[in-house]
């Protein structure tokens, strides 16, 4: 019996079928006239086949006038392609289909963006048509791709022990962390549901349930802006919980996933896979990063390290620095090897990059022969010239750069002239992943300009110390069991060991101007269900969409997400968000409070 659409899909025909009868279903993708003989690809989800239409072929004419993108079903014969004809690079490349008999299934409209080719068109156009845009190979290959690093996450979280449960959708405010995405409720007038940030505090109540360890590819909402790495509205995690473990237990699970994942697909759609960073990942400071690095999620790719160079400054000759530094500033160094030997342009233009980038400017030393040449070194003593290179170890013929404002702005500012020096010097290493953790965040900060203290990162964390720590040190020495995992410089999960205990949880938010009420009022459930016996327990949760990102080699969240919204949160294909009707404001007791306009 032959079936309704086909026999076969359009990767699957090779040489073994010459001579078969065979029927395919799919997309006209390309169309070629080859005096008077016409070569069609066609397309389906798997591959191509190139069909053959001979002149005179009765099927000519209607063939001839679809438009591509038309879905087409034919019948046809398998012939093998001469010997010059035959395409290595295509599955079916050894084939053609002679077209015996065809069915116009559906005719395609004039195109609002091509598929067959990979040309950049408007985000607008782009997403205004997904459902077109994700035919085009690149982003079909890409969600296939999400498709199967999901199928290996759960094959492999199931293989450490963990099992997968589904926490709810619908929840309650929570004050802490980014905006919620708010959901009226009919029954209850007034009263609202959130759609949840994050599953935190129920995978933490699943611990206190008594599951020991949990995981789910789980959405998660946010009412936030868009960047690169993250979409506005919604993502997914794969977000897990373990119980009775410490810090080094988390990492102990969650780094063999990681690391299998990206070895398995670091060869995707490349000649050469690339290397991935064996477990166990180095374990890198807060502190030290920030230093080093000059970021919380630094590239380890880059092999540029920053030193603190404030006390070669300290009451010297170089009188800006100088002045900046008893006002409370401190000085990083960024190396810049061979630098030397480019014109002084190259330091003009990181100079005038700083300053594109709102900072006032980048300070720097350039060494010729061992000469060190540029208005600092003309005004620093050579001794203390002498100590920076012997410090950084400088080259004769390297160069240097200076970012010096007050030690977060410093350090900001020398972590992005880092990532602009190794990339204008090629220094980034091509053709890896390299993970590590960053651990020992501090637990609290002080607003910069009330002194206030607050958390820095997530409330949720156990002091480490614990009860004693909080009640004989400074807040601002208090480092937290909290830890991010980065890749290549893209933070893809923070984690931290909880506070389990309701008298240290108490006194952490009292530290952070919170009343016990307002912590039985805020969190309720999480603090009611500690009172009743709860395990020490920790996670963490990697982004997905990320690590699709990564291993895709994309550069925006959106080529690997199926139905993204745009820069606005906008989707343009379903026209949300949209206008209600007057009933459905009723029924939810809602009364829209327009802004002003201009």
């Amino acid at each position: 019996m032959t079936h309704a659409y086909r026999t076969h899909h359009c990767a699957q025909l090779t040489v073994s079928d010459v001579g078969a009868t065979v029927r395919l279903s799919g997309w006209i993708h390309r169309k070629r006239d080859h005096g008077g003989v016409l070569f069609i690809d066609l397309r389906d989800h798997h591959g191509l086949t190139q069909l053959v239409v001979a002149s005179g072929s009765p099927h000519l004419p209607l063939l001839d006038g679809l438009r591509l993108e038309s879905v087409i079903m034919v019948d046809g014969e398998v012939v093998a392609r001469e010997a010059g004809t035959v395409n290595p690079n295509l599955a079916t490349g050894a084939i053609e289909v002679r077209v015996r008999g065809v069915s116009v299934l559906s005719e395609a409209a004039e195109l609002p963006l091509p598929v067959a080719a990979d040309t950049d068109y408007p985000e607008d156009i782009r997403l205004r048509y997904r459902f077109l845009d994700l035919r085009r190979e690149r982003i079909h290959r890409n969600i296939m791709l999400r498709s199967k690093v999901i199928a290996s996450l759960r094959q492999r979280m199931q293989d450490q022990g963990f099992t997968e449960f589904q926490t709810p959708i619908l929840t309650a405010s929570s004050p802490e962390g980014a905006r919620d995405f708010l959901v009226p409720s009919r029954l209850h007038p007034g009263k609202f549901y959130a759609l949840p940030q994050a599953p935190q505090m129920f995978k933490q109540l699943l611990m206190v349930a008594g599951f020991d360890r949990y995981f789910q590819i789980a959405p998660c909402f946010r009412d936030e802006d868009a960047r690169a790495d993250r979409s506005p509205g919604e993502f997914y995690q794969l977000d897990f919980e373990m119980s009775f473990v410490t810090q080094e237990d988390v990492f102990a699970a969650i780094e063999p996933v990681l690391a299998g994942l990206f070895q398995e697909f670091s060869g995707w759609n490349r000649e050469t896979p690339w290397t991935v960073t064996a477990a166990p990942f180095p374990r890198i400071p807060y502190a030290e990063s920030m230093l080093k690095y000059g970021s919380d999620k630094p590239d380890l790719r880059n092999p540029l390290v920053i030193h603190d160079v404030t006390e070669h400054f300290r009451g010297g000759g170089f009188g800006v620095f100088a002045r900046m530094i008893e006002q409370g500033s401190v000085v990083r160094a960024i190396p810049a090897p061979g630098a030397g030997l480019r014109p002084r342009s190259f330091f003009d233009g990181m100079n005038e990059w700083a300053r594109s980038e709102g900072w006032a400017g980048l300070g720097y030393v350039n060494f010729k022969g061992g000469e060190a040449g540029g208005p600092i070194a003309r005004n620093l003593e050579a001794e203390r010239v002498a100590a920076i290179v012997a410090q950084m170890g400088l080259g004769a013929d390297d160069g240097v750069f200076f970012a010096t404002d007050k030690p977060l702005r410093a350090a900001k500012l020398a972590g992005q002239a880092r990532t602009r020096v190794g990339e204008q010097l090629g220094l980034i290493e091509e053709g890896t992943y390299r993970f590590c953790w960053i651990v020992d965040f501090p637990m609290y900060e002080a607003d910069e300009e009330t002194g206030r203290i607050d958390f820095s990162h997530n409330p949720f964390s156990m002091p480490q110390g614990e009860m004693e720590a909080l009640e004989t040190k400074d807040p601002l020495d208090i480092l937290a069991y909290q830890y991010d995992i980065v890749c290549n410089g893209v933070e893809l999960s923070s984690g931290a060991i909880r506070n389990h205990r309701p008298d240290i949880m108490y006194k952490a938010f009292e530290i952070a101007g919170y009343t016990q009420s307002q912590v039985d009022t805020n969190f309720p459930g999480m603090i009611n269900a500690f009172k009743y016996g709860a395990p020490p327990h920790g996670g963490s949760a990697p982004g997905v969409d990320r690590i699709v990102m990564l291993l895709a080699d994309e550069p925006n969240i959106r080529e690997v997400t199926l139905f993204p919204l745009n820069q606005k949160a906008e989707d343009l294909m379903m026209n949300a968000p949209s206008a209600v009707t007057e009933k459905q404001l009723r029924e939810l007791h809602i009364r829209p409070a327009m802004p002003p306009k201009a």
